[in-house]
């Protein structure tokens, strides 16, 4: 792909970026925002300097990265002759499909239009593309530089070739890839909630400490991160949207958002992008 498009330039726009341009990928991250902008494009630039500090990242990565990366808070720029774009905005459906219509507009008709999206339906989103055969979801997951999964998620439309160059893409990117059907919450959302919102009433009902429960998961289950602490890295929002989201779509009571988290969230309290989650973090 002689072009990727990653718009949202936020915690997983800013990682979507960097791993498409260190592999190569002539890349323009993008935000309506111009100070989110700059916020990602540092974030980027930190993550890279911190690598190098701990020997994962070498120089010569650092500047093919940046090299290959552009930025603008222009749409109408950063579509033009895009092969492949990732869009990475809030979990809010009417936000998503007022992007693909315009994204069908802007960009070539032979581009694939991605979703980063965790639990929303890849099908109504495609609806309001125009072109639903070239619409798929790509699942990344926090911190992308780190995390080796991309959950694919194919449409009822989705055509096999659309599949195939994403698939490649995910290679050159380092990811190993998994495809699922579109569902609610597809595979990992689906799965990885309804241990994050059990982990919750645990503590809601005074079971267990936050951290006992995170122990018990981390050292008997061997996990590498138990569900409330991952829940802080993840974010205390997105957690909610996607308890919502559903929730919405199955009516299955083991989604339904406890009243804990939504608390946690109306307080600000979203995890380590705040300082504060289920645990308190240095600033």
């Amino acid at each position: 792909m002689d072009k990727v498009v990653v718009l949202g330039a936020g915690t997983m726009g800013r990682g979507i970026a960097q791993v498409s341009a260190l592999a190569g990928y002539p890349t323009v991250l993008t935000d309506i925002s111009s100070e989110v902008l700059q916020s990602g494009v540092d974030g980027i630039q930190d993550f890279l300097a911190k690598g190098i500090a701990r020997g994962k990242t070498t120089e010569a990565q650092r500047d093919q990265c940046m090299a290959n990366l552009r930025w603008t808070t222009d749409l109408v720029e950063a579509a033009t002759d895009a092969e492949l774009v990732i869009e990475a905005v809030p979990e809010v459906m009417s936000l998503k499909k007022q992007i693909f219509s315009q994204l069908d507009e802007l960009t070539p008709a032979t581009a694939i239009l991605a979703t980063n999206t965790s639990s929303l339906s890849v099908d109504e989103i495609a609806e309001a593309s125009g072109r639903a055969d070239r619409v798929i979801g790509a699942h990344f997951f926090n911190p992308v530089p780190i995390n080796k999964l991309l959950e694919i998620v194919r449409g009822e439309a989705t055509s096999a070739e659309t599949l195939n160059r994403l698939q490649e893409f995910g290679e050159r990117i380092g990811k190993t890839s998994i495809v699922v059907k579109n569902s609610p919450g597809f595979a990992s959302s689906r799965l990885g909630i309804v241990m994050a919102l059990e982990a919750m009433r645990m503590v809601e009902q005074g079971v267990a400490s936050a951290a006992d429960i995170d122990t018990a998961m981390e050292l008997g289950y061997r996990l590498p991160m138990g569900p409330l602490r991952l829940t802080d890295l993840v974010g205390l929002d997105v957690r909610l949207a996607i308890a919502e989201s559903i929730h919405g779509a199955t009516g299955s009571p083991v989604f339904e958002a406890p009243q804990l988290l939504r608390e946690l969230v109306a307080a600000g309290r979203l995890g380590r992008k705040s300082g504060a989650g289920f645990y308190d973090y240095e600033a």
